[in-house]
């Protein structure tokens, strides 16, 4: 049944990036909408050209620019003119959707709904997934050179001290904006991410799929659903393969995602592990618990120290033991459950795989104690109240003189000036 609140809120949400794309940024945004819909609160996203509609979500999109096709994460130049187009479409929004709340996500749109939020004085929360700086420096963008770096974390401060509330995914990247952006500890919250507890079950197709994909019944399978690049750490699990392979010649490696499935193919065969890798390429997102349900471990070897790492979750609601790098986003997440190995040490990534996939009994627990934390912590239901907690509380962390909060106000003079329309 669903959960309604007393009050409806209209939301704004800009999403500036080709949503949705089927990888974790994108999970965030459509969780975090589903979740405030299944509330009773109206939602309206903002987004690019370019992406796929899903059903019952509201989508305004703007002109799509025939030569962007870039559906995978990381910064372009192209963004910079697709994203004056967003802020149009924002506008146009703000006028006829008449919001009670802007919510922005990523640091483009941080900057789009200050503008909007200036202009139609609209409270303004935002949506941190991770650094700008560590971003742009993890998908080589920019040089490391130290001036540029010093540049680009005043922008990045100053982008930080926009919205009247700002949401980090992790307690580590709260942290961050607290020790080096400057920001008063009153304004920022950590949320973290959450799972679609419906969709994400253990059980579903993986033994038909498993069939399809000739993956023999004694194989036990080791899973990696994201994107493949470098800093999520794609390199280094192929390069603890093999010795994961003399101790476990039984392991199969599906590794699930776009883009560069083709030269992670060749790295594979340049290793000899080419036999013990299955790339999917790209996959839906509505279909990836049918990946999940045939392994028996996860992986995620992601090095970012900064972003979110939201397939976690998915791997926890499936009842699967997780094998990461040490840090604190994943510490944050998986806590005793997870199973750690030293943050980019091939080696040490080895080690934690041939530990897990020797135990077979002690992986099945620690893969039924996670599903059961998933189900405790981690629902977007749960995420949709404390958005609405922020939206009409914590907003400037005050109560307007009648004793509202600032975002229940303005419910009321927006409510208002419909009636009289």
């Amino acid at each position: 049944m669903k959960e309604r609140s007393t009050k409806a809120a209209r939301i704004l949400m800009v999403a500036p990036t080709p949503f949705f794309a089927d990888r974790g940024c994108h999970v965030r945004i459509l969780g975090e909408a589903k979740g405030l819909i299944e509330l009773g609160h109206e939602v309206l996203l903002c987004t690019y050209g370019l992406g796929r509609d899903l059903p019952g979500i509201r989508t305004q999109r703007t002109l799509r620019v025939p030569w962007y096709r870039k559906l995978s994460p990381g910064p372009s130049v192209h963004k910079f003119y697709i994203d004056l187009l967003l802020l149009w479409q924002v506008i146009i929004a703000c006028l006829r959707f008449r919001p009670h709340v802007i919510h922005a996500h990523l640091h483009e749109g941080i900057v789009l709904g200050k503008i909007a939020s200036v202009l139609f004085r609209i409270p303004m929360v935002a949506d941190l997934q991770g650094s700008l700086t560590a971003e742009l420096v993890d998908h080589a963008f920019i040089p490391k050179a130290p001036w540029l770096l010093k540049a680009m974390h005043w922008i990045e401060k100053k982008i930080n001290q926009m919205p009247d509330h700002l949401i980090a995914s992790s307690t580590h990247t709260r942290q961050l904006c607290l020790d080096h952006f400057g920001l008063p500890a009153h304004k920022i919250t950590t949320l973290m991410d959450g799972v679609d507890l419906e969709v994400f079950s253990p059980g579903g197709q993986g033994a038909a799929l498993r069939q399809s994909l000739r993956i023999r019944p004694e194989e036990q399978v080791v899973i990696f659903i994201g994107v493949l690049t470098e800093y999520q750490g794609i390199d280094l699990l192929l390069q603890a393969i093999p010795a994961v392979i003399r101790q476990c010649p039984t392991a199969r490696f599906v590794i699930v995602g776009y883009p560069n499935e083709d030269l992670y193919r060749q790295k594979a065969q340049a290793l000899g592990v080419e036999k013990y890798t299955l790339f999917t390429g790209k996959v839906p997102y509505n279909e990836t618990p049918h990946y999940l349900s045939l392994a028996q471990i996860a992986v995620s070897p992601k090095i970012s120290a900064t972003e979110a790492n939201l397939k976690l979750f998915s791997y926890m609601a499936m009842g699967l033991p997780t094998v990461v790098f040490e840090n604190p986003v994943n510490r944050e997440i998986l806590g005793d459950l997870g199973i750690y190995a030293s943050l980019g040490d091939a080696e040490d990534l080895a080690r934690a795989l041939i530990t897990v996939l020797g135990d077979p009994a002690h992986a099945r627990r620690i893969g039924e104690l996670s599903r059961q934390k998933a189900l405790q912590d981690y629902s977007w239901l749960a995420v949709g109240h404390r958005l609405v907690e922020l939206y009409e509380i914590q907003m400037n962390g005050t109560l307007c003189a009648d004793g509202q909060t600032p975002v229940g106000a303005a419910i009321q003079k927006n409510s208002a000036a419909d009636v009289r329309r």
